[in-house]
């Protein structure tokens, strides 16, 4: 809310003693008169939310039975729910990539912090040697996994660095662990926040996992000031997730669902957002 400084009237006037008059004492001397101060209401800036299609370029990510890549997957099911936030017109949107390129974990990480994001979702479907395991799920950052299923998924999301060359460093499991610890309490009640709406948006008309809120260690999630969730749409390597995902049908659903998960998330009294331009 901005005010604008107090104007002096364009008619205003100012009242002077004459030089053989003086006023008495009970007399009230008027000064400059001025507008009351006009307080406007501007427009808030819109939240941005940075979409992060997983993989990229050189980084397949998680190959699926019929031999579909995890990155295309990613990436269409992200300029879906792009096109979809950008219509409802109460959100600004930036993606990580917007074509086919590899870009590092902690790369995509810089360029929520860059652009000044309110939200980050990092989009994905992964691969089990489990074949039967099919389902959506929504991962947020602790040191420890959730169980067993969670942490092979971390591993294997935290190693597409590989694909970087020798340039391309990932960070020690000793870093990992001190940057962790300096994701404010504020950040990890927004991303858990954030994954049970999604996860309650989910519940309708997608497929879960049991248990569908998870947690690990995943690099991507790591901002210390931005809540960041990992959206897991399915599994690869199950036909049906598979086949379902690489329908257009299907991920207009999923982003619909995400649409309403997030219209869920900044409307909530009791989330404090940082929205900045």
């Amino acid at each position: 809310m901005a005010a604008i400084a107090p104007v002096r009237a364009s008619g205003a006037v100012t009242h002077h003693a004459a030089a053989t008059h003086v006023a008495p004492p009970h007399a009230v001397t008027h000064g400059t008169l001025h507008r009351p101060a006009i307080v406007g209401r501007a427009e808030p800036p819109r939240p941005l939310i940075m979409l992060d299609p997983g993989h990229g370029g050189k980084d397949p990510g998680a190959i699926g039975v019929s031999g579909t890549y995890e990155k295309h997957v990613a990436e269409a099911a992200a300029a879906e729910l792009q096109r979809q936030l950008i219509g409802s017109g109460r959100y600004r949107v930036a993606m990580t990539r917007a074509d086919d390129r590899f870009i590092p974990l902690e790369g995509r990480v810089d360029l929520a912090h860059t652009h000044k994001a309110s939200l980050f979702i990092s989009m994905h479907a992964d691969a089990l040697h489990d074949r039967m395991v099919r389902g959506a799920s929504v991962y947020t950052l602790s040191s420890h996994a959730s169980d067993a299923q969670a942490a092979a998924i971390a591993r294997s999301e935290n190693s597409a660095d590989r694909f970087g060359g020798p340039q391309v460093h990932a960070t020690s499991p000793e870093v990992q662990e001190i940057l962790a610890s300096l994701v404010t309490e504020e950040t990890r009640h927004g991303a858990a926040h954030m994954a049970s709406s999604i996860v309650t948006s989910f519940r309708p008309r997608i497929s879960l996992l049991t248990h569908p809120a998870r947690h690990a260690s995943f690099v991507v999630l790591k901002s210390a000031d931005i809540p960041s969730v990992l959206v897991e749409m399915g599994f690869m390597s199950n036909h049906l997730d598979e086949a379902a995902l690489r329908q257009s049908a299907h991920r207009m659903v999923v982003a619909g669902a995400m649409v309403q998960a997030i219209d869920r998330y900044f409307a909530s009294a009791s989330m404090v957002t940082r929205v900045t331009g």
